[in-house]
């Protein structure tokens, strides 16, 4: 495990406190967001106060099973970047981050291509994982035609990093695909919604995400089910055989509810054999890499480092 960033410590955590502050004078969002706060995160699509920039380099297609993606295809493509959204498996889509992922796309020399996969609650568990799953299969089969590579890699944030182990383990067990994604990068994702220390042991604190918010959003994704079916491996993937896995770097915050996720995932993947970079960000909350902070300029630039070099 490596602790990075401790130099930005104090500019992160004051802005932590600017950001709890602001967060305590808006009403509480509870275990689930109503129908009016949805909305409002659909719209702007995890971009702040409004809706995020559409880039022209994007460009929207159904790909087999009818599942939407967003490609971003530069000059020059030497591999194909699978890239899943978070949002709670209820918001953000892959229209929402057109200028991250279309700068990644150019530094990198990727294919870009994020899933719009269906959200929760109207389309709970496990539609989002089957649209992930089918994204995936179609980059298996067609990357070579469609791309002029077959070097692929995959991940996401939050959501959309527990979207991405989920969907390596289903190319496994239902398709005995191992090794065609080359690598895994994992920025700060729940791996056990049944939840870790750290997600009960959080609290109300208002740093994006917190206890409550947790249990809300997963039972908006999975409804009706208990903790212990929560538990099995093809919903949370903490609790999963993880032989077979690529290399995974992965990211979380020290403030983040979801710290242990990603410290037992890390220890579980190199039990299994396979290579897992963990990097701690000292100071950082959850979904810090949303926010104008000299740690998320530095953490995208080693997210295009690992990508590129996979």
């Amino acid at each position: 495990m490596t602790i990075t960033d401790e130099d930005c410590l104090p500019e992160t955590l004051a802005f932590n406190e600017q950001f709890e502050a602001a967060a305590a004078s808006r009403p509480a969002r509870g275990r689930a967001p109503d129908a009016a706060t949805l909305a409002y995160l659909r719209r702007n699509r995890l971009g702040g106060d409004t809706p995020p920039v559409r880039l022209p380099q994007g460009r929207d297609r159904v790909v087999e099973g009818g599942v939407k993606v967003r490609i971003f295809a530069p000059d020059r493509v030497d591999g194909v970047y699978l890239h899943i959204h978070g949002g709670g498996w209820a918001f953000g889509s892959a229209d929402g981050q057109d200028e991250r992922l279309w700068r990644l796309a150019e530094q990198a020399r990727l294919a870009v291509v994020s899933v719009d996969y269906r959200l929760a609650p109207e389309h709970p568990y496990p539609a989002g994982p089957d649209d992930c799953e089918a994204a995936a299969r179609w980059l298996v089969e067609n990357a070579a035609g469609e791309f002029g590579t077959e070097r692929l890699m995959i991940g996401g944030e939050s959501a959309g990093a527990h979207l991405s182990v989920l969907t390596l383990l289903r190319l496994r067990d239902r398709y005995g695909v191992t090794g065609a994604f080359r690598a895994a990068h994992l920025l700060f994702g729940p791996y056990d919604l049944s939840m870790t220390p750290s997600q009960r042991r959080f609290g109300a604190r208002r740093l994006l995400s917190n206890t409550d918010s947790l249990r809300g959003s997963y039972e908006l994704f999975t409804p009706g089910m208990g903790e212990e079916q929560r538990r099995d491996p093809e919903v949370s993937p903490l609790f999963a055989d993880l032989v077979g896995m690529p290399p995974a770097r992965i990211v979380v915050g020290a403030e983040d509810p979801l710290l242990d996720d990603s410290l037992f995932l890390a220890a579980r993947w190199e039990a299994a054999g396979a290579s897992a970079r963990l990097g701690v960000v000292a100071g950082a909350m959850h979904g810090f890499t949303l926010f104008p902070l000299t740690v998320t300029e530095r953490e995208l630039r080693r997210q295009r480092d690992f990508l590129a070099s996979a």
